[in-house]
């Protein structure tokens, strides 16, 4: 389809009139319009003119605005154009300053926009036409006028909260498409997007305008922008310089760029000459008349004003004049008539084509002969741990204050990352840079955007009004995802760095560097059009002296790759994080700084650019000492093998943890499996054959080759786990222990192969099935080149007899899966390093669970953490789902899984620490968002009633039944016996940690064991002497839901309601991953309004009764140990007396489960359909609704269960629950809720606010 033209009066085309303005621009100065306000003002015009015959109703008053006029009064708005053309403008503006729905709002007036946009450029190009036929030698022409609305998106309208906007970037993209849409559609032959007093706000109109045009619909037109300076400063309200301003819109090639508005031809004069020298397009100008006098109004006369303006025109400092604020058709006829005849300004170089040029509020120029640009590397949550901890922690003026201090340590671009697992990259970015533009001392300065997830990059885009570097984007996901970013990128205005991936992964030589830079080049270059000046080049900083003899050339490798891009790619920049080289001595700065001023230094030479460094942390070259430089020359340039060892030297010899050689060799006298750890610890091979041989030879330590691996060999890797997940060790040194522990078991293996050839021969097999401990199916996930990690867990691993199955790097999801099933895999790894790979980690989670997999799941890698994994990623797979810190602690974790001994107990512990890590997360939430109520309840469970899986089961008897001096022996193969222990703080240690493995426990298994016989002898004392008793009482009664509410009915007729329970919901925002549900108890019950008939059940139960006078018996004989523990358990048989009822409820009394037949340790594992969640618990966190219970089971009468006044029930060993039936219940805790909610609950339930907020205290998410 071709694209939508419209033919201004006078040409054969758009594009006739297109080129006649371009041209016509180089051969005279043109006219704009002036005052469109000015001139409604004199019109005097009533409430009741504005509104006209269509609007006489509307529910707001419309008096003011203007741009309403266009349909309630065309033929004003006719006349007014007709005038400014007659006086001698070439150009007029639509009536359309205020035509968005941002503005339009304050009129109610939103849907209207597009016909006031495409009504107000018909009546314009009206007069055009009809002002042609009586001038037919001097065509005229239709600006859309776009205005910058009544909001900022760079400043904060809440002086309490500089953090907050009122509008986005996307909410004015979208406004403005609808108006530019309008424009276009009526007719507009210039667009021009005016008074731009926030940068970023015109960023979002022009961005709005290339899409449509991107988009093919709309055949371009010319592109006019003007900028408002708002006072003697010479910056916008938002604060940018002049010069900043046109860097930051220049990307848009806009034909006329100037100012317009806030200031006279006289205050505006010196702004105007500095954006004249420098912007290579045409200059627009159009001053108010003079500056307001104490009432507003504007005295300047036309002849005054047209003095002042022909000063801009003899100086050849314009190409368009015209007025605004003030003026008249007569202020636009006296300045055409002064100004026509001046010779137009003629545009200098751009200087875009020859520098790079970025802005912050200040411009910043780089061209090859500009010093070495130093990219500030502190506000990155990956690189400064300092950083992280201040954003995490919501210490956003703390980080400020890094940001800062890296601008006054010499940083002239700011680089920001907010790549951490457990941030919400999106939002931070947003708030700390619209925070950053509060400050200007590091607002001057352009920002880099720097991320690997895109979705973060284009977030900073749409919160910075200057011209940033966005970091970075590369080939690694194909050509497509490539342009497309690209585009988008320039679209934004930002130049961008361009990593040296392609498909194939990582460029670590000097070749594939060049030819990923050069490809990636031509395609910015040819297809997108990008400004070679604006491209910057990062051919990977790789680390050097890591142990790897295959790293030691990395840096050789960049720099001749830095000269090949400086000579053959014109106009490309280099840059790098520069930290990266020296990665393998983190912690040892001395070395480190030394490492990136000798890198810099010769990296600099061969044209290197910019890099990210800590500007106020490197070391001067000619300050480094000669024997230190002398092994960071030969390092870099790979000129002695002995290199990392040297440097390994230094820092330990010139730091904190320097060792005296007379001590070097006294670890030989100690015994062989402490030998063995020192060796992996320190990296030395020399001794480890021998030692490991020892080992060996000890039968009766090590029966098996294998006993050594497991035992000394592991023992001293967990030892370099530790250390290193301590920052105590590096990388090279990681490496180096590898290596020993390699060596020992390739001494190992023949002894272990000849083990398993015996063991073959004793069973008279020809083969052996189960040679290895077990396979692993490992992978760096999709969009993921890293592997270094991966690598040395599969060394590892393979080192202890594991079968590892490396599918490398990228390895989609499918891939993965496949792999697992077809390896019959008893472990997945991922691995991954960058932050979008924690993303592709949950989606491979989530895969697996969808695919019915049970294979426990690993992940590891730089930016993996605990917390990610226990809060993002094991929620999404039912199989254990498991961080590990490093390659060390793989084996211990595979090996526990695999062990069917330990293996339940382990998976246990560590899902009790991951659900105690995603408590303390989500407790440690400063700025939790909250759904609101309606919000949460559309979220909720809707079950579909009406299906026949999910109809609730029929009881088999309704009402009460109370249960009287229970047998308690009846309950003792319920009782759970954990809790009792924990009552003594007696708490096992994996893989000892529950009962009764914990009785094994080295620490408290003895006094556990004494404990617990002493406690087998109360037991059958209380019982046999009855010296307590025990009864209870169940109920199973008709209801249904209303909303968030259980409405209990008197009887099966549900006609008269017996009492409510009242329930709350929950309403704290969950992962962006997840579909979970926001649960309230009600969503269990049928609602009312399906007529299905639902029941509740509920149980009281105690075995408390005589209880409180053993214990007062005890405590007078000065025996509180018996006190605590007559107390103790009691409450067990509370509890076991609960879980007995609850189950016969399911068997017998409800009877959806007449069949079940389930153990003590599957019922305390909740294995069975249904829940009974208790008042005052996560579900239901409200004590007062134990009184409903109570009444509708007159509970005290029928058992003696008591509620006190602070509805603690007496006596304590007592037990109250409600039961749902349905298979979809499940338990939940509600969390912190609104205000929102409390009111809500508070009218629901009949009492006050301040009330409800007493018993709710502790989940209120605002304080009292």
């Amino acid at each position: 389809m071709a694209p939508i033209s419209t033919t201004p009066a006078g040409f054969a085309s758009r594009r006739a009139a297109t080129e006649f303005i371009e041209s016509e621009l180089n051969k005279r100065i043109m006219f704009l319009d002036g005052a469109m306000g000015t001139q409604i003002q004199d019109l005097r015009l009533s409430e009741e003119d504005f509104r006209g015959e269509r609007f006489k109703d509307h529910k707001k008053d419309l008096k003011g605005n203007n741009d309403l006029l266009v349909l309630t009064q065309p033929k004003c708005i006719y006349e007014i154009h007709r005038n400014y053309l007659l006086a001698g403008a070439d150009f007029v503006e639509t009536n359309t300053f205020s035509g968005t729905t941002i503005a339009q709002a304050d009129y109610a007036a939103e849907a209207i926009v597009y016909e006031l946009n495409k009504v107000a450029a018909e009546i314009a190009r009206d007069a055009c036409r009809d002002v042609l036929k009586e001038t037919p030698d001097r065509p005229r022409f239709v600006c859309g006028a776009i205005g910058p609305t009544n909001r900022t998106c760079s400043i904060s309208p809440s002086v309490d909260n500089p953090s907050f906007r009122n509008v986005t970037f996307d909410e004015l993209v979208e406004a403005y498409t609808e108006q530019v849409r309008g424009l276009l559609d009526g007719g507009a032959d210039v667009l021009l997007v005016e008074t731009i007093f926030d940068t970023l706000n015109a960023k979002a109109a022009l961005f709005a305008i290339d899409t449509l045009f991107d988009e093919g619909i709309y055949e371009r037109v010319p592109l006019f922008v003007s900028g408002t300076i708002v006072d003697q400063s010479g910056r916008t309200l938002s604060g940018q310089t002049g010069e900043a301003f046109i860097t930051s819109v220049a990307h848009t090639e806009p034909l006329a760029i100037g100012l317009n508005c806030a200031l006279g031809a006289d205050q505006m004069r010196p702004f105007i000459q500095s954006m004249s020298s420098f912007t290579s397009s045409k200059v627009i100008c159009y001053p108010n008349a003079g500056l307001p006098n104490t009432f507003g109004e504007y005295d300047e006369s036309p002849e005054t004003m047209a003095a002042n303006v022909s000063g801009f025109a003899r100086e050849g400092l314009v190409n368009i004049l015209g007025g605004c604020c003030g003026t008249t058709p007569a202020h636009i006829k006296a300045i055409y008539e002064a100004c026509k005849d001046f010779e137009p300004r003629v545009p200098g170089p751009d200087v875009r084509k020859e520098k790079l040029v970025l802005s912050g509020l200040e411009p910043l120029i780089y061209d090859d002969s500009s010093n070495f640009l130093n990219i500030g590397e502190r506000c990155n949550v990956a690189g400064s741990r300092k950083f992280a901890r201040h954003i995490i922690n919501d210490e956003y003026e703390e980080a400020l204050a890094i940001a800062r201090a890296q601008v006054e340590n010499g940083g002239q671009v700011i680089d920001i990352n907010m790549d951490e697992g457990m941030l919400d990259g999106v939002a931070a970015m947003t708030k700390f840079l619209n925070l950053i533009s509060t400050e200007p001392d590091v607002a001057k300065v352009p920002i880099m955007v720097d991320s690997s997830n895109f979705a973060v990059v284009e977030a900073g885009l749409k919160c910075v009004q200057g011209k940033c570097i966005v970091n970075s984007i590369s080939l690694k996901e194909g050509e497509a995802d490539f342009l497309k970013k690209a585009r988008l990128i320039k679209r934004y205005g930002a130049a961008m760095v361009v990593m040296a991936f392609d498909e194939e992964g990582q460029a670590v030589d000097r070749h594939e560097k060049f030819r990923i830079c050069e490809r990636s080049y031509r395609l910015l270059v040819d297809k997108v059009g990008f400004n070679p000046n604006d491209i910057i080049f990062d051919p990977n900083i790789l680390t050097i002296c890591t142990g790897m003899e295959e790293h030691n050339n990395y840096g050789v490798e960049f720099i001749e790759a830095t000269h090949d891009i400086k000579t053959k790619l014109p106009g490309a920049k280099i840059s790098g994080g520069v930290s990266n080289l020296s990665f393998s001595f983190r912690g040892k700065e001395n070395v480190r700084q030394a490492m990136h001023s000798v890198f810099l230094y010769h990296a600099i030479k061969a044209g290197m650019d910019m890099g990210i460094v800590n500007p106020g942390f490197l070391t001067i070259y000619d300050e480094i000492p000669k024997d230190l430089l002398d092994i960071c020359e030969n390092a870099l340039w790979n000129r002695d093998p002995e290199s990392t060892d040297k440097l390994l030297e230094y820092a330990q010899t010139h730091g904190k943890d320097a060792v005296q050689k007379g001590e070097e060799e006294a670890w030989r006298s100690e015994s062989v499996t402490e030998r063995l750890k020192h060796a992996l610890v320190k990296g030395i091979t020399k001794y480890v054959v021998e030692d490991t041989e020892e080992a060996r030879l000890d039968k009766e330590r090590y029966p098996r080759p294998l006993n050594v691996i497991e035992g000394p060999l592991m023992s001293g890797m967990s030892v370099v786990g530790d250390l290193f997940g301590a920052g105590k060790m590096f990388l090279p040194q990681v490496i180096k222990s590898a290596r020993v522990m390699k060596k020992a078991v390739a001494h190992l293996i023949p002894f272990m192969d000849a083990e398993r050839l015996a063991n073959i021969e004793l069973m008279g097999a020809t083969e052996d099935d189960n040679i290895y401990n077990g396979t692993m199916v490992i992978a760096t996930v999709k969009g993921d080149v890293h592997d270094i990690g991966k690598n040395i867990v599969g060394v590892v691993l393979g080192c202890n007899n594991y079968r590892v199955v490396d599918l490398g790097v990228m390895t989609p999801c499918e891939k993965i899966i496949e792999a697992a099933i077809r390896e019959k895999a008893d472990v997945i790894g991922l691995s991954g390093l960058i932050t979008p790979s924690l993303d592709e980690m949950i989606h491979v989670a989530k895969e697996l669970e969808r695919a019915g997999m049970k294979i426990p799941l690993l992940i590891g890698g730089a930016t993996t953490s605990k917390t990610h994994t226990a809060v993002k990623i094991a929620p999404r797979y039912q199989a254990p789902a498991i961080h590990v810190l490093d390659a060390s602690r793989t084996v211990v974790v595979v090996s526990n899984l695999l062990d069917k001994e330990l293996r339940d107990d382990f998976i246990a512990e560590v899902s009790e620490e991951y659900e105690e890590v995603r408590d303390d997360h989500y407790d440690s939430l400063k700025d939790r968002k909250y759904l609101s109520l309606p919000e949460s309840r559309k979220k909720g469970l809707h079950i579909e009633w009406s299906l026949p899986e999910n109809l609730p089961p029929k009881p088999n008897t309704v009402g009460h039944k109370v249960y009287e001096d229970i047998d308690l022996n009846q309950l003792l193969p319920y009782i759970d016996w954990n809790p009792f222990f924990q009552v003594w703080q007696l708490r096992g240690k994996y893989p000892n940690r529950g009962y009764p493995k914990l009785f094994n426990d080295a620490t408290v298994g003895q006094e556990a064991r004494r404990l617990f016989d002493e406690a087998q002898v109360m037991l059958r004392d209380l019982i046999n002497k009855r010296k307590i008793r025990a009864s209870a009482i169940v109920s199973i009664l008709p209801a249904n839901s209303r909303g968030d509410d259980i409405v209990v009915y008197s009887d099966e007729s549900r006609t008269e309601e017996a009492g409510v329970y009242y329930g709350l919901r929950q309403q704290a925002e969950k992962d962006k991953e997840s579909l979970d549900a926001y649960l309230c108890l009600s969503d269990f019950i049928a609602p009312s309004a399906t007529g299905i008939p639902d029941y509740i059940g509920s149980i009281a139960a105690s075995a408390g009764f005589g209880v409180d006078e053993l214990a007062a018996k005890y405590e007078a004989d000065n025996d509180d140990y018996s006190a605590i523990m007559v107390k103790a358990l009691a409450d067990r048989l509370a509890e076991a007396l609960t879980e007995k009822l609850h189950q016969d409820m399911r068997r017998e009394m409800w009877g959806f489960a007449p069949d079940e037949s389930l153990d003590t340790q599957d019922l305390l594992s909740i294995k069975y359909q249904g829940i009974r969640p208790a008042p005052g618990y996560p579900s239901q966190p409200d004590h007062a609704e134990k009184t409903t219970m109570w009444k509708l089971g007159n509970i005290t009468e029928a058992t003696g269960i008591e509620l006190t006044d602070s509805l603690m029930m007496h006596p304590g060993a007592s037990v109250c629950a409600l039961v749902f039936a349905h298979p979809k219940s499940s338990y939940f805790a509600v969390g912190k809720v609104t205000n929102e909610q409390i009111v809500d609950y508070a009218a629901r339930k009949g009492t006050t606010v301040d009330a409800v907020e007493t018993w709710l205290r502790p989940i209120l998410s605002y304080d009292v």
